[in-house]
């Protein structure tokens, strides 16, 4: 597993340019299961660009929906035996 792990680094290496970059690595582990992801500081920065706002929007109105759900449940008059009536 080492020699091959080895040998994917040295061929990243030799394929990409003369400039040493940095990658975020990442492992996962499991019981059963053992993955490294290594990501380019690129491609992370330009999916973020990508995918950022459109993904703040999403959670921006998640939380609003939850909000507004979670006041009017809130406002629900209590029957005696403790339920909530609809």
């Amino acid at each position: 597993m080492t020699e091959r792990k080895d040998r994917y680094r040295a061929a990243l290496e030799r394929a990409g340019d003369s400039t040493a970059r940095s990658s975020k690595v990442t492992t996962l582990h499991s019981k059963y299961v053992s993955v490294t992801i290594e990501v380019d500081p690129d491609l992370r920065e330009g999916l973020m660009r990508w995918a950022g706002p459109p993904l703040s929007l999403l959670v921006l109105a998640g939380a609003t929906v939850f909000r507004a759900v979670s006041d009017a449940a809130a406002r629900l008059p209590l029957v005696p035996d403790g339920a909530r009536r609809t």
